[in-house]
């Protein structure tokens, strides 16, 4: 029988012994994850903030941007906001990595005080999602372990400090592949989906506020941002889910506020995207500084 890593001591653990441990910092709304998958990790998804982690043991694979990763113990994994992945361990094993969620505002922040503009956002991307430079890798454990160890603040500051000058090395604007009128109408439906979302939308109805046929517009949403107009909904309903929750407000609340049937419907969609109950995400957000929904387009 293969050696599974050890239980962390608050980690939360499912039937199968797949268990997450997560935390949040406080000040700068950085959210840090040590997990261990076998099998089936988690459906397709995507973040609002960017994700920098490091595989630490077995086989950790996942599709993202149209390809299938294989990331190995020690190759960092990049994801920007919006870039939709799923997770699987193809070895009995499993796999185990940690993961950092930059908030994008935060993000920009720290690029903009080196002078780098503002690549936190969709039009950003990573040039590799995975990647075998060990001195990135190094930076992203210790910040890692800085913020998810309660390290102090002058740790957690040198390191992330560290970290954002390794990242910048990976990071690059890049082009819209669509015309500027065309994006517009997508980005009017983008904030049309964030006004409305807990209302029951309809695709004939998105159609005729942004003026083109519904299989057009299903095309070049997912052109401009790589999903359909349904999986948008669904991830932003999920991400506006996690700030309510982080904010003690009842998962029965939360499900109405965000536009999930009830709350088994949103306990269904966030189970399978985060592998956690929307009850246990809550009970691991404390002490938290909370952005607002607005904060998510």
């Amino acid at each position: 029988m293969p050696d599974f890593p050890s239980l962390p001591e608050h980690a939360v653990m499912s039937a199968n012994n797949d268990w997450v441990d997560f935390r949040r910092d406080d000040e700068t709304g950085i959210e840090s994850v040590n997990a261990h998958f076998r099998g089936h990790a988690y459906d397709p998804h995507d973040h609002d903030e960017l994700l920098v982690g490091v595989t630490q043991q077995g086989l950790q694979r996942f599709n993202c941007h149209r390809a299938l990763h294989t990331s190995t113990p020690g190759r960092a994994i990049l994801i920007e906001p919006g870039a939709v992945h799923d997770g699987h361990a193809p070895n009995d094993e499993g796999f185990t990595y940690t993961m950092l969620y930059l908030p994008q505002r935060w993000v920009a922040e720290m690029m903009q005080r080196r002078g780098l503009g503002d690549v936190s956002n969709i039009e950003g991307a990573f040039r590799h999602t995975l990647n075998d430079d060990a001195l990135l890798a190094s930076a992203i454990q210790q910040a890692w372990f800085s913020v998810h160890h309660s390290e102090g603040r002058l740790a957690r500051d040198q390191s992330l400090d560290h970290l954002m000058t390794m990242l910048s090395r990976h990071l690059e604007t890049k082009p819209s592949a669509q015309s500027g009128a065309a994006m517009q109408h997508m980005q009017l439906l983008r904030d049309y989906l964030h006004d409305f979302m807990a209302q029951d939308i309809g695709l004939d109805e998105l159609s005729r506020l942004a003026g083109i046929d519904r299989f057009k517009l299903t095309r070049q949403f997912k052109q401009a941002f790589g999903q359909s107009p349904h999986a948008y909904l669904v991830r932003l309903r999920l991400r506006s889910a996690r700030v309510l929750l982080a904010q003690g407000i009842e998962p029965v609340q939360v499900a109405a506020q965000v536009g999930f049937a009830d709350q088994s419907h949103l306990g269904r969609w966030f189970q399978r995207a985060y592998r956690m109950t929307p009850a246990s995400y809550q009970r691991q957000c404390t002490n938290v500084l909370y952005p607002t929904p607005a904060t998510l387009r």
